[in-house]
C-alpha cells in the first residue's frame, strides 16, 4: 500500500514539478508570475486530446505536437502581453497576466464548452504491475519516466548549452548581461517557450491519467504549481522540481489517511509552514537584482 500511494504520489509531483518549472525560470530571469501559466497547461491538454481524437496519433506524437503548439503560444503572449510592461510597475505586469489568464480561460469555454472531455479508449494501453502487494499501472510509470526525461533535458540545456548559458547570466544581471553583447530578448522568448513546452506536456499526462480535459483544468493545477515553485525557492529549477514532488506525495498520502476533503489545502498549508521557517524556500536564494 506504502509502495502503491508513493508512486502515485511521484507521478502526480513529477505533472507539478513540469508546470513550477515554468513559475520558477521565468521568475528566476524577469521576476515575473506567470499566472496564465496554467492556462498554457490547459491548452496543451486541448491540442493533445484534439491530435489523437482527430488524427488518430499516438500519445507520444500529441505531447510533442502540444508542445510545440505552446511553445509557439508561450512566446506571443511574452511579446504581446508582457514585453511592453517590462519597463512599467510589477502590479501592471501582474494584471497583464491575470488578464491573459482569463482570456484563455473564456476561450477555452467558448471553443470546447464547459463539459469535460476525455481521451478515447485505448489513447495508452494502460496495464497493472504487480510489485509485491501493490499495483503500478503503466500510466504511472509513463508520467514518472517522461517527466524525468523532460527534466533531465532541461538541465542539459541549462548547464550545457550556448543559450543555456545565456539565460543563466541574464538571470544573475539582466543589464549587464544585455550590455555584454546577449541578445536578452530572445533568452526570455526562449524561456517562455521552454516553459510553455514542460506545461504542456504536464497538460497530456494529465488529460491522459484523470481522462478529463476542461477549460477550467489549468487553474488549480497552476497555483500547486506555483506552490510547488515558491516551497523550493522561487527562480530555482531544482527547487521547482523537489517542491512540485514533495506536494504530489504529501497530496496522495493526506488524501489515503483520509483527509480527502482537504486535498487541495494540503499543498497550501505545507507552503506556508515551510514559508514560516525558511522565506526563500527550501533551494532559493534571496535575488537583489533584476531589470
Amino acid at each position: 500500500m506504502f509502495l502503491q500511494q508513493l508512486v502515485n504520489g511521484v507521478a502526480l509531483g513529477s505533472v507539478y514539478a513540469l508546470i513550477a518549472l515554468g513559475y520558477t525560470m521565468v521568475y528566476g530571469i524577469i521576476t515575473l508570475i506567470n499566472f496564465a501559466h496554467g492556462e498554457i497547461f490547459m491548452a496543451g491538454a486541448f491540442i493533445g486530446l484534439l491530435l489523437v481524437s482527430a488524427f488518430k496519433v499516438n500519445v507520444f506524437v500529441a505531447m510533442a505536437g502540444a508542445m510545440v503548439f505552446c511553445m509557439l503560444m508561450g512566446v506571443i503572449i511574452e511579446l504581446i502581453a508582457y514585453r511592453p510592461l517590462r519597463k512599467s510597475s510589477r502590479l501592471s505586469a501582474l494584471i497583464s497576466a491575470i488578464g491573459v489568464s482569463i482570456f484563455l480561460s473564456s476561450l477555452a469555454l467558448m471553443v470546447f464548452g464547459a463539459d469535460a472531455k476525455g481521451f478515447p479508449d485505448g489513447a495508452f494501453p494502460v496495464r497493472q504491475i504487480k510489485v509485491g502487494t501493490a499495483d503500478i499501472s503503466t500510466l504511472q510509470i509513463l508520467i514518472i519516466g517522461v517527466s524525468a526525461v523532460l527534466m533531465m533535458a532541461l538541465e542539459f540545456i541549462v548547464q550545457k548549452t550556448k543559450i543555456g548559458k545565456a539565460m543563466r547570466a541574464t538571470s544573475e544581471d539582466y543589464n549587464t548581461s544585455a550590455l555584454m553583447g546577449i541578445n536578452v530578448n530572445r533568452v526570455i522568448s526562449f524561456t517562455f517557450a521552454l516553459g510553455s513546452a514542460l506545461a504542456a506536456a504536464g497538460g497530456v499526462l494529465v488529460g491522459v491519467l484523470f481522462n478529463a480535459v476542461s477549460f477550467n483544468m489549468g487553474l488549480m493545477a497552476g497555483l500547486k504549481a506555483f506552490a510547488a515553485a515558491v516551497l523550493g525557492g522561487i527562480g530555482s529549477i531544482p527547487g521547482a522540481m523537489l517542491g512540485g514532488l514533495l506536494l504530489g506525495v504529501s497530496e496522495v498520502f493526506g488524501v489515503a489517511i483520509g483527509y480527502s476533503s482537504y486535498r487541495d489545502a494540503i499543498a497550501f498549508t505545507i507552503l506556508v509552514l515551510v514559508l514560516l521557517v525558511k522565506p526563500t524556500g527550501l533551494l532559493g536564494q534571496k535575488i537583489t537584482k533584476k531589470v
